[in-house]
């Protein structure tokens, strides 16, 4: 696998993600706590530690999915504290892709169908755009395949263009290699960091994989004592 190319920075402008003193709790236990991070427009940071130290958990927090008990996060000038379930999704709907380990294709949905689905909630109809995400993830001539005639590898470039195709300014991935043979998940990162650089998102990944891991600009070490950051070497 050659080596992703630099994403572009904007260092002088706003953070794309902020997150301050975020901690989340189960009843008496810490599920994490004292979690600060910035991420910049074009900036690839993973996430990483031992199972069960709340890494997915921060990172649906990160989307507004879960919730937490203190501190903040603010996308741009939100804060995510102060919008209620409804105000939350449709945030989402605009500003977030995600990219589950699952896919979380629609298996009676074909790939353009699926790849479409954020723009279809956004009110947004454009096949063109979807025609250019499958060219761009290697499944151009896919688009009327069902997702069961993939394969996992095809599978998760479905769930990367979906992510993508209504160019959010934050995207997360959980594990997004997780279920991948080596070869196919060093293509997949390749493409990630690739459609991630084009579109200047700020990535958040959760992974396991040192390899993953090493492609990023930091890397947001949870454990039980806490987290830190720490710059690629």
């Amino acid at each position: 696998m050659t080596g992703a190319a630099p994403l572009p920075r904007d260092p002088a402008g706003t953070p794309v993600l902020r997150v301050s003193g975020l901690g989340k709790r189960y009843g008496d236990a810490s599920v994490f706590r004292q979690v600060d991070l910035q991420v910049q427009r074009g900036e690839f940071v993973a996430i990483v530690g031992d199972s069960g130290v709340g890494k997915s958990t921060l990172l649906n927090c990160l989307a507004g999915l879960d919730t937490w008990d203190e501190g903040r996060i603010l996308q741009g000038d939100t804060d995510l504290s102060l919008l209620d379930d409804t105000r939350r999704a449709l945030w989402r709907r605009r500003q977030v892709g995600f990219v589950f380990q699952a896919f979380h294709v629609l298996p009676h949905l074909d790939v353009a169908q699926n790849v479409a689905l954020p723009l279809m909630l956004l009110g947004q109809d454009d096949p063109a755009r979807v025609g250019q995400m499958l060219d761009a993830v290697g499944l151009q001539g896919l688009g009327s395949r069902l997702p069961q005639q993939l394969s996992g590898g095809q599978l998760q470039r479905v769930a990367i263009a979906r992510a993508l195709v209504h160019r959010p300014a934050l995207l997360l991935a959980d594990e997004p290699t997780g279920n991948l043979d080596p070869g196919t998940a060093a293509r997949v990162m390749e493409l990630l960091l690739a459609q991630t650089r084009e579109q200047g998102a700020a990535l958040v990944l959760v992974t396991h994989s040192q390899t993953a891991a090493a492609l990023a600009d930091r890397v947001l070490r949870l454990s039980a004592d806490g987290a830190s950051v720490e710059p690629r070497a």
